[in-house]
């Protein structure tokens, strides 16, 4: 009777819970001279279901509530018959409520890739030790994208994934390969981490669940307070920056967000625009001459 009721338990937690990624894998080898190019499609398999067929958090997510994110790996070099080298690629979107509008989340390219594969040798991964840097790198960015996600919904909502994240690069700090180490960049996972859970950069959190659950999910029935919304969302930027004018945070929020709020404000007022600009200007200088282009653009009403 215990038996049948262990399985009857199994049999429906499965049922019960779904992965929650809906991850598009592309592994791009045009750069390895090689006559054997199987390989690479393997590998791509082997990502795509490591990521998409692990359960990753312990939440009930619906099938048409996975969250989409796309990987593209560009190996550049193969270094021996097992080890290779090149670029990983990561991009995560969220829905928007009432609209089939999906809004980017995360947008980065980490130039800091280098892994060990054999074919048709299992992907394994462990949240207590690094076993691969592949799995370690993949797992890190599948906890940035769910943190990512589940802060837009609630404030501080991913902070759970943001802690596994800064956990793999601890279990990391002793390997071999680059990306982990704080004195590598001022631009790696390491810093990635870091800065999600920094408590300085706590008004991003502010930010990215304002941004996206009180002004983007409410666009579409009522832009004007909508957009008041994600303005006022954007002010909470502004001290990060006086405080912190070169933080990676920053520069992470506006690689993904930086068009989509040019085209949020084609339709604003002009006192809107000449605010959100000028806002824009001060804390991501480096795009300045696009966030002018607001004031250009088409008037408002």
């Amino acid at each position: 009777m215990r038996r049948l009721l262990i399985i009857f338990l199994i049999f429906n937690f499965d049922f019960s819970y779904s992965q929650e990624l809906l991850c598009n894998v592309r592994v791009s080898s045009s750069q390895i001279q090689t006559s054997d190019r199987k390989i690479f499609q393997t590998l791509q398999t082997d990502i795509y279901e490591f990521i998409n067929n692990t359960k990753w958090t312990s939440t009930n997510i619906q099938s048409e509530e996975k969250i989409e994110c796309s990987i593209l790996i560009n190996i550049s070099k193969k270094i021996s018959n097992d080890e290779f080298e090149g670029t990983l690629q990561i991009q995560s979107t969220r829905p928007i409520y009432g609209t089939s509008y999906k809004s980017t989340l995360f947008n980065y390219i980490d130039n800091d890739f280098r892994f060990r594969y054999l074919e048709y040798q299992s992907l394994e991964f462990s949240a207590t030790t690094h076993m691969s840097n592949l799995t370690s790198v993949l797992a890190f960015y599948v906890n940035i994208i769910l943190g990512l996600d589940f802060a837009t919904f609630s404030e501080e909502g991913g902070n759970e994934y943001f802690n596994i994240a800064q956990k793999i690069v601890s279990n990391a700090q002793n390997a071999r390969e680059a990306g982990w180490k704080a004195f590598e960049s001022d631009k790696n996972r390491y810093w990635i981490a870091h800065d999600l859970l920094d408590s300085r950069f706590s008004d991003y959190h502010l930010t990215m669940y304002r941004y996206h659950r009180m002004g983007l999910d409410k666009l579409s029935e009522e832009p004007d307070d909508a957009r008041y919304e994600i303005t006022e969302s954007l002010e909470n930027l502004k001290s990060i920056y006086r405080d912190n004018p070169s933080a990676f945070i920053l520069t992470l929020f506006f690689d993904a967000k930086s068009d989509e709020i040019i085209k949020i404000y084609s339709e604003a007022f002009p006192n809107e625009k000449s605010r959100i600009s000028q806002l824009l200007v001060e804390i991501d200088p480096s795009r300045s001459t696009k966030y002018q282009a607001i004031n250009k653009s088409e008037e408002g009403r």
